[in-house]
């Protein structure tokens, strides 16, 4: 998809009879930017997770007629919630590897976000950037040792990956394992859009490196596990904070739609639906504007 796009939504078709006979089971695991907090319909056990019908993995079970789909996924969950429990408010959630078997035959994944500290950057940064509108005062406090302590997170969350998809290998061997990215936050070039997102110039351009180098090691992580990654920052690219409702697809520090802040709305969803699909699909598949 082309940027500035119309924002898509995957057609809801009827599958062709290929695409439904014989149908793999699929386990979605992942954060908050699977789970789709906020946006409608909340559903799903524990409550505290905040899966939404209509997060990326739900349109894929749908629009693929996947009847045996499970949805582990969970806000805030990190790569230590793929083993053990995640206690969220309210409920516990189960390790999200519980969902997995031998019998199943398609997983995505999106984690590694929260192992870095994604919340707690996009909270700094807010804070600190506005003091230094003409600086770069949130890069200069993750790199004031001379170290880009960023960069050294991401470093240390690729061996929790490499684990995370041994064990998808192992538990279960025959499935399709799809590493899905992360979307694109900030405007892929440009000084952003400050005030209302309260980056200056210079942390925009740090951000934006940082998430890149973030979806390049899950990318390079999963090309060593021999399985496939999904490409979400390129459709997003013009559909950025800082473009206008209705063609925005991830929600700033105050949403406009219905999202957490800083995560995927419904079109967002979509769109990263619609890049999972056309990789199990090998084509382009039908979409709709909203």
């Amino acid at each position: 998809m082309a940027a500035g796009a119309a924002a898509p939504a995957v057609a809801d078709a009827e599958p062709a009879p290929s695409e439904s006979e014989g149908a793999p089971s699929y386990v979605a695991l992942g954060d908050s930017y699977a789970a789709g907090p906020v946006i409608p319909v909340q559903t799903g056990e524990p409550a505290g997770c905040q899966r939404s019908t209509r997060n990326y993995p739900a349109i894929v079970a749908g629009v693929l007629a996947l009847p045996d789909f499970r949805d582990v996924t969970c806000s805030a969950a990190s790569t230590e919630h793929l083993t053990a429990p995640q206690t969220v408010k309210p409920g516990v959630n189960d390790p999200q590897f519980d969902a997995l078997s031998e019998d199943t035959g398609l997983v995505t994944v999106t984690i590694g976000g929260n192992d870095i500290g994604f919340g707690s950057i996009i909270s700094e940064c807010a804070t600190r950037s506005p003091l230094a509108p003409a600086g770069a005062a949130c890069r200069d406090f993750y790199t004031e040792d001379g170290n880009d302590e960023l960069a050294e997170r991401i470093d240390a969350t690729a061996p929790k990956i490499a684990a995370a998809l041994d064990e998808i290998e192992e538990r279960s061997p025959d499935a399709r394992v799809l590493v899905v990215g992360y979307p694109a936050i900030l405007p892929d070039s440009g000084p952003g859009c400050f005030p209302a997102i309260p980056f200056s110039p210079g942390d925009v351009a740090y951000l934006r490196e940082t998430e890149k180098r973030l979806n390049e090691m899950l990318a390079d992580e999963a090309e060593d596990a021999g399985v496939e990654y999904i490409d979400t920052y390129t459709p997003f690219i013009g559909h950025d904070v800082c473009t206008l409702p209705g063609t925005k697809w991830i929600e700033g520090l105050i949403p406009t739609a219905p999202a957490a802040p800083v995560h995927p709305n419904a079109l967002g969803m979509s769109a990263m639906a619609t890049a999972v699909i056309e990789t199990l699909a090998g084509r382009s598949v039908p979409v709709v504007d909203i």
